[in-house]
């Protein structure tokens, strides 16, 4: 990793009148995302699915991305991200279709849940190669850090949209989130028109198996990869096991709703600085300690505690997970070469879909037997893992 990674100046990134539009493009992707997949779980919970369905339908967001991430990737290489972007933003549609349509039984929001993750992978993989081609080398962790701070924008206004369909019933109108959603979907397709798309460059070794070669023997690539998957799927968890634990406790679904708000505001804050904070302490260090710091709040938020304590705690876990995204995208974009970046996102997502495949899954035998707090304890036993392992990542170089 070199120094201009970690020393990247704090207004580094890239620019253009393209920036907006991508901006706008990110929040938007999240916001539809973050009040869908909850809603998802509170409308399975009217149609009374057993606790253990709720991972299931959780895995379901990233069955069909799982395997088409690579070629998505390639797909951004090839034809560019604005084309990439509008493929996305119509799964988004159908998929806010099939939730209004089909969304009674648990068949028709499993394939929901699947058209809406293989949408948001478009989206995301349109996005994130659009800032890895168009940043300077030595500004991607001030870039990547903008550009995550608009996606978690868009993941603190989602769960908000629940408080305004009926936020002080335990079960908000989902029929109502359901439809709204088309007409978010319908917005969200019209800003993919005007993404812009960076020049196409080839790599050296040009072909899609040279290519994946080539970045698979990236050092420390391994364990990028699983510090990646695992704090993704503490997020996941999170989204869809923190209403599950809030229904034990009597909590309005209002209260839930705010409270991931303020995990989603955390993570903003925290990426919203990422520049400095990187260029301040190094990746490697920034990595770890926010990792630790999230698996430390997570152990204890399934115990008993008031609700501030509990907001508090929910900051933490946001702040904390909310650096390992974009510095696992960051240290990508920086070590991949033209005309691969698109891959080298979509290798990344490739870990993060099998983590949300394998662990909600589990996460579901688990709740069959702890309930969400036995879930929640586990994902944070999973961070402390992945911080011990992220020490290993090749140091900064100064």
């Amino acid at each position: 990793m070199s120094r201009a990674g970690r020393a990247s100046p704090p207004g580094g990134g890239w620019r253009g009148g393209g920036t907006a539009v991508l901006l706008a493009h990110a929040v938007g992707t999240q916001a539809l995302t973050f009040v869908l997949r909850p809603v998802m779980s509170y409308r399975a919970i009217e149609l009374d699915v057993p606790t253990a369905w709720l991972g299931v339908l959780g895995a379901a967001f990233a069955i069909a991305p799982l395997a088409l991430a690579i070629p998505a990737g390639h797909g951004a290489d090839r034809y560019g991200e604005r084309r990439m972007a509008v493929a996305g933003a119509v799964l988004f549609a159908a998929a806010s279709v099939t939730f209004v349509v089909a969304g009674q039984s648990v068949a028709g929001l499993v394939l929901a849940g699947v058209l809406l993750g293989t949408g948001h992978l478009g989206c995301v993989i349109a996005q994130q190669a659009l800032v890895a081609n168009t940043t300077p080398r030595g500004g991607y962790d001030a870039a990547f850090g903008r550009y995550t701070f608009a996606a978690s924008l868009g993941q603190a206004a989602g769960p908000g949209l629940i408080a305004a369909f009926g936020g002080g019933q335990a079960i908000p109108d989902t029929g109502g989130v359901f439809r709204w959603s088309c007409l978010l979907g319908v917005m969200l397709l019209a800003l993919s028109a005007f993404l812009p798309s960076s020049p196409r460059r080839s790599a050296q070794d040009g072909g899609g198996e040279v290519g994946l070669r080539a970045l698979l023997r990236l050092p420390g690539l391994g364990r990028a990869l699983v510090t990646s998957c695992v704090v993704l799927a503490a997020l996941d968890v999170t989204i869809v096991y923190l209403p599950a634990l809030g229904a034990e406790r009597g909590l309005a679904s209002g209260t839930v709703g705010l409270l991931l708000v303020v995990r989603g505001v955390a993570s903003m804050v925290s990426r919203f600085f990422l520049g400095r904070l990187s260029h301040a302490v190094g990746r490697r260090r920034l990595l770890v300690g926010s990792t630790t710091g999230a698996a430390l709040g997570l152990l204890l938020v399934p115990l008993p505690s008031p609700l501030w304590v509990l907001a508090a705690l929910l900051l933490v876990v946001g702040f904390g997970l909310g650096v390992g995204q974009p510095l696992t995208m960051s240290w990508l974009a920086e070590a991949a070469p033209p005309g691969l970046r698109g891959r080298a996102m979509s290798l990344r997502l490739v870990g993060n879909r099998t983590g949300q495949v394998l662990i909600p899954s589990a996460a579901g035998l688990v709740a069959a037997g702890l309930g969400a707090a036995g879930v929640l304890w586990v994902t944070a036993l999973g961070l402390g893992c992945v911080s011990a392992a992220a020490r290993g990542l090749p140091a900064d170089r100064g």
